[in-house]
């Protein structure tokens, strides 16, 4: 009994440390490519104002529609606890003053969480009669947002922010890192 209960706790502990890998891989690489969409995630917003977090992926996003990835920005992210307005609307009016079209900018609040938020932008996306879409968020979100598009019939592409504050905080970093390396096998098991 202990030599199988040793084999189980090895086994978990093996296949935790490949998924820690797989979220460390997956947050350094850029796979952005021609796509029917650009889908933001969500982050804090104060006062109607994007946090330093949601600012470096709005500025990303913006610099991809720039480069004529995706004729469409869909910022998601719901209502926080005392919030007025949605980090979605928040990240749409921020786009529209850095220049985007409003006609190419489209707002998804109905996500409080990144399940919801993707499920939100994979209907707009069908909608428009696409399935390729680029998710920008920071690195360690790429892989869990990679198995939740798939499961919703979408082709992902990560692309991370390189400006965000929490990319040039090692330790901070590593605390989301360790956490997605548990978030990202319940997404690909569950879809949450």
């Amino acid at each position: 009994m202990r030599r199988v209960l040793v084999a189980f706790v090895f086994g978990v502990v093996v296949l935790w440390l490949a998924f820690l890998a797989a979220v460390v891989i997956a947050s350094r690489r850029d796979t952005a490519a021609p796509a029917d969409a650009i889908v933001v995630m969500g982050a804090a917003q104060y006062d109607g104002r994007p946090s330093p977090v949601l600012r470096a992926r709005l500025d990303h996003a913006a610099a991809l529609f720039r480069r004529g990835l995706a004729p469409l920005v869909i910022v998601t992210g719901g209502v926080g606890t005392g919030d007025t307005v949605s980090e979605a609307v928040v990240g749409l009016r921020y786009l529209v003053a850095a220049g985007l079209p409003v006609a190419a900018v489209a707002a998804e609040s109905a996500g409080r969480t990144s399940a919801a938020s993707v499920r939100a932008a994979a209907r707009r996306v069908r909608a428009h009669g696409g399935t390729r879409a680029v998710f920008v968020s920071d690195g360690f979100h790429l892989l869990r947002l990679g198995f939740l598009a798939r499961r919703l019939g979408l082709q992902p592409f990560g692309s991370p922010a390189p400006e965000s504050p929490i990319t040039s905080n090692s330790r901070l970093e590593f605390g989301y890192l360790l956490a997605e390396s548990v978030k990202a096998p319940v997404a690909l098991l569950l879809g949450r």
